[in-house]
């Protein structure tokens, strides 16, 4: 793609490196700002920096958040007996938007997968596995995606939970196996969310 400015190009270069953004996206996207107020791109730029540099992790459940707490675990009003376990931070959006889940999360940040070099205490499994044993835990739902690396984890976190009275249920297989969560439709996750399975019936 030939362009007329260095600036130009070195900008469309910066947006095309994002993920499912190609040369023409970011090149569509570089002129827009371009049409728009100095104001607006600087409102932008400063936003992503914002998010960048200010964000971090909730130390109980580590998902995103704006302080050491995320809006989520403050929330006194959602069920505290109730925790689901998701893969990573999108997951965590998905299932929110389906509106039929009110208890917690904890996210692992990744699945178990000793191929790409990822074992057990890479994870946030240890921090799983303590929440649970503080007694206040009544069900633990899985809602990671239903692959190889997904039952992995599953079964490897059912073991450390054993000697616990908590309940371990899996969202239904409504997600087809293989498939990844966070690309399923709000209606089959939510589907999936209601119809869970004790998880001795999902692993054998």
């Amino acid at each position: 793609m030939q362009l007329p400015s260095a600036l130009l190009e070195n900008a469309v270069n910066e947006l095309a490196r994002l993920p499912g953004i190609g040369k023409k996206t970011a090149l569509r996207l570089v002129l827009h700002l371009l049409r728009q107020d100095e104001s607006q791109a600087q409102a932008l730029a400063q936003a992503i920096v914002k998010a960048k540099t200010e964000t971090q992790f909730c130390n109980q459940c580590f998902n995103i958040s704006d302080g050491a707490e995320c809006s989520i675990c403050a929330n006194k009003q959602r069920n505290q007996q109730l925790l689901c376990v998701v893969e990573n931070i999108r997951d965590v959006i998905a299932i929110e938007s389906t509106q039929q889940f009110n208890g917690l999360y904890h996210v692992l940040g990744g699945l178990i997968s000793p191929l790409d070099g990822i074992g057990p205490d890479q994870l946030h499994i240890e921090t799983l596995v303590q929440r649970v044993e503080k007694g206040e835990v009544q069900e633990l739902i899985f809602a990671v995606s239903p692959t190889i690396q997904g039952d992995t984890t599953i079964y490897f976190i059912q073991k450390q939970l054993q000697h616990t009275t908590c309940k371990i249920t899996t969202i239904a297989r409504g997600i087809a196996f293989g498939g990844e969560l966070e690309y399923a439709d709000e209606f089959t996750l939510a589907r999936s969310l209601t119809n869970r399975l004790p998880v001795n019936q999902y692993i054998q």
